[in-house]
């Protein structure tokens, strides 16, 4: 069953702006970050939906989207995103990487408190389909390190933070194989195998 990461960067590597929290889930300055699955500028305060995407970064989003069948998110991204409105926005199960695994929680989320059995959980409810892992930062690194990713999956923004949090900190050696590219105003997404050592 194939593990596939993915997440939206900077050109300088960071996946949210400064100050990321609730009602602000990616910083300060960081929705430029997301122009690409809202089809362009949008706003906190705004109104923005899916609807919006278009051309290659639909055609890349919807691929992908059909390969999956269940995720895992970290409890960062679950509290900056509100919970989605208590909807889970994804294919399948989503599962929330928490050590308070007792918070209140609308159904359609699961919360568990260690990677290992997020994946294991995840892989059962998948239907044989992919599982996702969507961030944040600290939850694709651990799934990396722990050699459980298959795929990579960047979307890399035209845009320069300057501060925030980084997708990588320096603690993983990775050797990546491209295997699709898909390019917008807003976006060049890439598909990379992760190679594994003797591979």
């Amino acid at each position: 069953m194939t593990t596939i990461a993915g997440i939206t960067v900077s050109l300088d590597g960071f996946i949210t702006g400064p100050d990321d929290r609730p009602g602000q889930g990616l910083g300060v300055g960081g929705e430029r970050l997301h122009y690409w699955v809202f089809g362009g500028p949008w706003t906190y305060s705004g109104e923005h939906d899916f609807g919006g995407m278009s051309g290659e970064d639909k055609v890349f989003y919807d691929a992908l989207v059909a390969r999956i069948g269940s995720g895992i998110v970290g409890r960062g991204m679950y509290d900056a995103a509100g919970a989605w409105g208590g909807h889970n926005p994804f294919p399948g199960t989503l599962l929330v990487l928490t050590h308070r695994t007792a918070d209140p929680h609308d159904d359609g989320f699961v919360f568990v408190d260690d990677l290992g059995e997020a994946l294991r959980l995840a892989r059962e409810a998948a239907g044989g389909k992919a599982v996702s892992i969507g961030g944040g930062a600290d939850v694709i690194r651990q799934a990396l390190a722990a050699g459980e990713v298959d795929e990579l999956c960047l979307s890399t923004a035209p845009v320069v933070l300057g501060a925030g949090k980084p997708l990588f900190d320096g603690s993983l050696r990775l050797d990546v194989e491209p295997l699709e590219v898909h390019r917008s105003r807003w976006a060049t997404h890439v598909r990379y195998a992760v190679l594994r050592e003797g591979a």
